[in-house]
């Protein structure tokens, strides 16, 4: 049975009269016009009188129809398929890295019945399809998952800890972890917490386009992140990704001070509230340390694994007219604790106080973050602030609200002292919190 992919309704009766398949060399006329190209599938769903084709360029156009349109076979072709390459042979004596593949777009491929992108790749696929990585580290791959990573919990965190705790032990001299960006700094924050005092660079590495789009970052930002962790003199969990829209630099961000701050650029992911750790240089494979404060590589011995995480703890963003009983239904619910994230330097309307109150004598741990991107929280400024301290709502500095429920979550995974949780929260772990420093969003190119 002939499959049209996608193909319906007016569309579908033109290439059915001219015998057309997917893949075939097609010339279509329309208002006495002409445009040749590879029959492509098509979105299903969508209107049904557009027909793809794929130009000589390697460029796809939608092409709507009309009365008078035809199409003609010039030539047959085969169905477009993902045929994977051989994996290239490593040269001897490079670094050894292990790629943990766990979803995502960076291992995704469209998925032309929907228009949508699909995980697809495996990590073993991903060596193949970018050569360049044989060059660069003798490369080990391995599955976790195929999730998009919306679908991630604190159990995949344990899961993804233990295996990279595992590689670490073994020997290797970094690990790579690909994986979708839309929570990717969820999990960079929960792997900074799990994994302390590593000997080697842990990085996570994503993309913002598929694989089998020619304006993918995949390639590239994977060579980067296993070079970074092959080759950087620094230790501890990060994030490599895209400085700019063109290939010229990623910029390799620290685990527990990176957000993702655009929906589909490219350079997506920001340092908050720090600087990034290097910049590797795409065409010289250099790697250029913009900061020097950091754990060196190879000076702890001994990787410490706790990856016990509790995911009893909410993250709260206040809003104007925002009903306190959403924090009463967390009590109720038997959650250990919350993170509020506040508006400025940490405040959150009168009307919360009471369900606040309730909430910390259930013995809830009740943190306070902002909603601003730079800055750090001061509860001793305005009295509001100062009435929700003497609540027991604890200011957390300017850890950011994803890594601060992490971090709240990782907790509550080693602890039921409630003194202790409250040390713990205030004790920079990671490097969640940052030194003060005159710093903002003018530096940044903007998007």
């Amino acid at each position: 049975m002939q499959d049209y992919a996608g193909y319906k309704g007016q569309a579908l009766d033109l290439i059915r009269r001219a015998g057309a398949s997917i893949g075939d060399k097609v010339k279509l006329t329309r208002d006495r016009e002409s445009v040749e190209g590879l029959l492509m599938p098509r979105a299903a769903g969508r209107e049904d009188t557009q027909v793809v084709l794929k130009l000589s360029t390697g460029y796809n156009i939608g092409v709507k129809i009309a009365e008078d349109s035809r199409i003609e076979i010039v030539g047959a072709g085969a169905k477009p398929t993902l045929s994977k390459p051989p994996k290239p042979a490593s040269l001897k004596g490079l670094p050894q890295v292990t790629i943990f593949s766990t979803g995502g777009t960076i291992a995704s491929r469209v998925d032309y019945r929907t228009g949508a992108v699909e995980p697809a790749l495996t990590a073993e696929d991903l060596y193949s399809f970018v050569p360049e990585l044989a060059t660069e580290a003798d490369v080990r791959a391995k599955i976790l998952y195929s999730l998009f990573s919306e679908n991630f919990t604190p159990t995949h965190w344990r899961e993804i800890a233990e295996s990279v705790a595992s590689e670490v032990q073994s020997g290797v001299s970094g690990v790579v972890i690909a994986q979708g960006t839309d929570t990717l700094g969820y999990c960079a924050a929960a792997l900074s917490f799990a994994l302390q005092a590593s000997p080697v660079p842990i990085v996570f590495v994503a993309a913002q386009r598929s694989s089998d789009r020619p304006s993918s970052d995949a390639a590239t930002n994977l060579v980067g992140a296993v070079s970074v962790a092959a080759k950087a003199p620094f230790a501890g969990v990060f994030v490599a990704m895209h400085e700019w829209l063109s290939d010229e630099n990623l910029l390799v961000h620290k685990g527990t001070k990176v957000r993702k701050c655009h929906t589909s650029r490219r350079d997506a992911f920001r340092s908050i509230g720090t600087d990034p750790i290097a910049r590797f240089h795409i065409e010289t494979k250099r790697i250029e340390i913009l900061q020097k404060d950091y754990s060196a590589r190879g000076m702890s011995s001994r990787l410490v694994c706790n990856p016990d995480f509790d995911s009893r703890a909410a993250l709260l963003k206040f809003y104007p007219s925002m009903n306190p009983s959403v924090i009463d239904w967390y009590v109720n619910q038997g959650y250990r604790g919350f993170i509020l994230e506040g508006t400025g330097l940490g405040h959150v309307s009168a009307e919360c106080f009471p369900s606040l109150q309730r909430a910390v004598q259930k013995g809830m741990f009740v943190g306070m973050t902002s909603q601003c991107l730079w800055g750090r929280v001061n509860m001793n400024v305005y009295s509001t602030g100062v009435d929700l301290q003497k609540i027991g709502v604890h200011p957390l500095e300017d850890m950011l609200p994803e890594t601060a429920v992490v971090k709240l979550m990782w907790v509550l995974g080693q602890t039921d002292d409630r003194a202790k949780i409250e040390e713990m929260m205030h004790t920079n772990l990671a490097g969640e919190i940052s030194p003060r420093r005159l710093e903002g969003p003018e530096n940044d190119r903007a998007y």
